[in-house]
This record gives C-alpha cells, structure tokens and sequence, in this order.
C-alpha cells in the first residue's frame, strides 16, 4: 500500500488551515485552530520553510505565511518537502536504497515510469484542491479567493 506518513498528512491539515485564515500565523495558533499538536506544528513549519513553500516573518506583526502563491504549490512538492522524493520502491530513483538482488533485478530501472507517473499525477494536484470547500467552488473563484488573502508572507509583513 503507499501511503504518506503521519508527517505529512498533519502538514495537509496545518497547510490548508494556514489557507483558511490570514497570510501570517503563529506555530500556536496554527496548533489550536488545526488540532495539531504545537511540537508537531513547529517540526512541520520548520521543514516547510525549507523548501520555498513557506516562510517564516520575525516582529510583531510576523509568523509563517507562504512564500510564493499557494494556488501553484502542488501536492507533490508539500510531500517531497516532508518525505523527499516520491518514489513507490527504495531502488528506483536516487534513494540509495537496494537490496541484494539489484544486480540481476529483471525490474532494475522499470519502476521509474511508475514513480514519474505517480509524481506526475500528484503535481497535478493543487494544494488548495486539499481543502473541503474546493469540491463545492468555482476553482476560478477559489484561487481568487486564496489569491486575495495570501499574497508571499514577506509583502505581508511590510504592509
């Protein structure tokens, strides 16, 4: 079965939380409106600020916002941020992972048009498609909507 870990499945909902409210928001706030626990929170932010999905804004006015617009981060890049390259076997890809047959694999290199597929097909998923309300929106309509609230985090911070 392939399945993201805990990880990242509480980063889809802290994300998509972050997505509900304001563009800049404290790791506690985050953990009380989400139900995710704060040590938790914390380990997510941190690694998300890592990548070029969110930042962090220090001051009073601070807290993580986005980096870029959250209509164009892909599920794909939230699960690689947490989990590294997606990847449905350790010998496919750059994962360093074999085990004692790689030599006379009869698989060895077939299983990469089944990661490039099953990547491919995560990018296609948008990030705010995550959110319950996507099913019931305009996709237009909530892109805007997300679009308005969310400018990258350092433009929130100055305004």
């Amino acid at each position: 079965m392939l399945r993201v870990n805990k990880l990242t499945d509480y980063a889809v909902v802290v994300l998509c939380d972050l997505l509900r409210g304001q563009a800049l928001r404290s790791a506690a706030d985050l953990s009380a409106s989400s139900g995710v626990p704060l040590p938790t929170v914390a380990k997510i932010l941190k690694q998300l600020t890592k990548t070029d999905i969110l930042q962090s804004v220090r001051g009073v006015n601070g807290g993580y916002g986005f980096a870029r617009a959250p209509q164009n981060i892909s599920m794909a890049e939230v699960i690689e941020a947490l989990e590294g390259p997606i990847a449905v076997t350790g010998c496919a890809g750059d994962s360093g992972e074999c085990c004692e047959l790689t030599d006379q694999c009869p698989m060895s290199g077939h299983w990469t048009a089944v990661n490039v597929a099953v990547r491919g097909s995560l990018a296609e998923v948008r990030l705010i498609d995550m959110l319950p309300e996507a099913r019931f929106m305009d996709p237009d309509d909530l892109s805007s909507n997300i679009a308005a609230r969310h400018a990258p985090a350092a433009q929130q911070a100055q305004a």
